[in-house]
């Protein structure tokens, strides 16, 4: 019985540090399916996005929001007390060769371990036998260096977050709230800016590389909320790849180029993470571009001298980069209960920054030589 515990405690501490490592230290993939950290997620976020959808949406939202840094807490947590229980299973089997009025019960293991592991030293206990000290010494060092890597893997996350954020909200006076392709062509047409598509597409390109980068090492990113309902990292990303297609469909005064360089990126961006995610592409049930929507989207750019091509080779064009995304951001956007963003804005709908609590209702306010006409477009 003491052989098998041993066996036990010497596997759990295996498994937890090697998924610690991957989790925290690693930075790429792994493509091992049976991890604790992907369990911990599937039994925890798939009971918490099925309570939670059935709250109205401003409500969900909050709750929706709070999994992220909770799951974090609670990972943590989670490694922690395996850890002292696998620590607690090789003192027991040892033979329990401490000092004090302690009997030889699992639970005086299960203490000795948890004062060891979280180096709380209270001197009540010590360990008499050769086995039992080296045993207590490796502990409180996998306790000491367990808690220096908490205390730089929260920095990190949390400056991944920072810097997905300032982009998503760079689209709220560009592309509206939630960013649609269609407004954002709209409102530089407008004012005779579609040239400086080209740094903005430039901007998104690198932004979706670190996407990549962060969200592949660290996929609980995934699951942190932007701070406005109407925005999100999949609403932005997916933004971008509408933009990007219909630039290569033909827009004038755009540079197809550094569209084909985005839409590629950005591409590559929403089939990794489905992937990671484990969300296999579901086509969305409804069309996002209808044609009433396609016609619309002509006719006010048009009204603007930014003329989209028309005709059943630009329409099958477009269907056909449509396709290379649509099913990956759909799948995601189910998997995570996030809104995917509309082609064409909806007529009277405001910007985040137009509206205030104080004032209660939205305005519309002018970005005549304010905004638009920035040379930081």
């Amino acid at each position: 019985m003491r052989l098998f515990a041993a066996l036990v405690g010497f596997v759990l501490i295996a498994i937890i540090l090697g998924d610690a490592f991957e989790t925290i230290v690693l930075p790429r993939r792994v493509r091992r399916r049976i991890r604790f950290t992907r369990l911990f997620y599937h039994y925890t976020w798939l009971p918490w996005r099925n309570l939670v959808v059935r709250l109205p949406k401003r409500r969900r939202e909050t709750w929706l929001g709070f999994f992220g840094p909770l799951s974090l807490i609670f990972l943590l947590l989670s490694w922690a007390i395996v850890l002292i229980v696998a620590f607690a299973l090789l003192q027991w089997a040892g033979g329990m060769r401490l000092s004090g009025n302690m009997n030889t019960g699992f639970g005086e293991a299960l203490y000795f371990s948890g004062t060891t592991f979280t180096t709380l030293g209270l001197g009540d206990v010590t360990p008499t036998s050769p086995y039992a000290r080296l045993l207590a010494v490796g502990e409180a060092g996998t306790g000491f260096g367990f808690l220096a890597m908490v205390i730089g893997y929260l920095p990190v996350i949390y400056q991944a977050f920072s810097r997905r954020e300032s982009h998503i909200s760079l689209l709220d006076a560009r592309a509206g709230s939630p960013p649609a392709a269609g407004e954002m062509l709209r409102r530089y047409a407008e004012v005779r800016a579609l040239d400086k598509l080209t740094g903005l597409l430039l901007d998104f390109d690198h932004w979706a590389a670190e996407l990549l980068e962060s969200h592949i090492s660290y996929p609980v990113l995934a699951l942190f909320r932007s701070q406005h309902n109407n925005e999100s990292w999949l609403a932005a990303l997916t933004a971008i790849l509408d933009l990007s297609a219909l630039i290569l469909v033909g827009v004038p005064d755009t540079d197809p180029h550094q569209a084909r360089l985005t839409f590629a990126m950005s591409r590559h961006v929403a089939v990794d993470l489905a992937q990671v995610l484990k969300t296999p592409p579901t086509p969305p049930p409804q069309n996002r571009l209808p044609d009433t929507e396609l016609a619309r989207l002509r006719q006010s750019l048009a009204a603007y001298g930014a003329k989209l091509p028309d005709g059943p080779v630009a329409d099958a064009r477009l269907a056909e980069l449509r396709r290379l995304y649509e099913p990956y951001v759909y799948a995601l956007a189910t998997y995570l209960l996030l809104d995917l963003p509309p082609w064409v804005a909806a007529e009277g709908a405001h910007d985040n920054w137009q509206t205030s609590a104080w004032e209660r209702v939205a305005r519309r306010i002018p970005l005549d030589g304010v905004i638009l006409r920035d040379d930081h477009l």
